[in-house]
This record gives C-alpha cells, structure tokens and sequence, in this order.
C-alpha cells in the first residue's frame, strides 16, 4: 500500500501586495507550518507551478521534488470560479458534471492521472504529498473514488484542507478528508 496526500495552498496576500503568482501571507506560512508540523514524512513531494502551491510545500516543511501543470478546474459553462461554494451537496455535483463526459471530465482526469504517477513513484509502504487548488482537487478526488459516498464528504477545500488517499493494486481505494484549524477566506 501506498498514500498519497494532497493538501490546498496556504492563504494568500490580498489587494497590491498579492503579486503574481498569489504569493502566501505571512498568516498563510503560519498556518502551513502548523498544518506540516502534523503532516509525513513524504517520500516524494509535487506543487502546481504556481508560486503559492510552491511556497506552500516548503512552508508545510517539506523539499519540492517536482512541479506540474495543474489545469483549473474552473471550466466556463462548466463550473464557474468558486460555484461549488454555492452547491449543497458540492462532490455529488462534481460527479454529475464528470458524468457528462465534459472539459471538467477531461481536467479532472489528468489530475488524477498526476496523482496516480506521483503516487506511483514512491515506494511501497510511503506517502507521497501533491499541494494544488481549490475548484480542481474536488473533481480531481470524486474522479479517483467515483464509486465512494460522494455525500458524505461535506464542503469543498479550504486553504490547507486535504485528502489521504490509500492506493493499492494500481488504484485509489478510500480517502479520509482532514480541514485546516482556522485558514482565512476558503474563497481566495
């Protein structure tokens, strides 16, 4: 068996003092050092290319091996930027929207293809750690685990939540989703 943990960026900066890229506050390395502090070890860790994800791991305590292109999970016509905060029942609409076989279908399906081969590329017995976005880890997880009580799973990520997933026999097998102590505006 081997687990791989996927956590959402820190909180970032707001208004100017954002930058590009997102860069993370001062209250978001904070928290990334509280929420590292309980996390690994990890035998291989992968960020988006984007600063905050980035910033994020090795706030989190924790050597970047590696960067990928994440695509957004924000899909015009599809799922605007943030909607699921407005659904009831947030992954139980991803996996309607994923049924329909859409671009989301398609976004969805290559992060799990990067979680996979992250995964894949530790050895048995270790855990491997992918910091991404909110609006693509949701699609991303109910497209590893479509089968799995997609109700049950409550509200979408928050800065810093995330989800261990046990990976046995070339696939993803159960999750247990863990939130963050206090992050800021799930939103940003």
């Amino acid at each position: 068996m081997r687990w791989l943990e996927v956590r959402r960026h820190a909180p970032t900066k707001k208004g100017t003092a954002r930058g590009r890229g997102s860069h993370l506050s001062a209250h978001g390395v904070a928290l990334a050092r509280a929420v590292g502090a309980e996390l690994g070890p990890f035998a291989f860790v992968v960020t988006s290319t984007s600063p905050r994800a980035i910033e994020t791991a090795v706030a989190m305590g924790w050597a970047v091996d590696d960067t990928a292109d994440m695509p957004s999970g924000y899909v015009p016509g599809e799922v605007e930027h943030h909607d699921q905060w407005g659904w009831p029942q947030p992954y139980v609409r991803y996996a309607e929207l994923i049924a329909g076989g859409g671009e989301l279908a398609d976004v969805a399906a290559e992060h799990r293809n990067i979680w996979t081969e992250t995964v894949r590329s530790v050895p048995d017995g270790m855990t491997a750690l992918v910091v991404a976005h909110g609006g693509s880890i949701e699609p991303a997880l109910v497209s590893c685990l479509p089968d799995a009580d997609h109700a049950s799973w409550g509200a979408p990520f928050s800065h810093l939540d995330g989800v261990r997933l046990d990976f046995e026999d070339g696939r993803f097998v159960s999750a247990q989703l863990h939130r963050a102590p206090s992050a800021a505006s799930p939103r940003t």
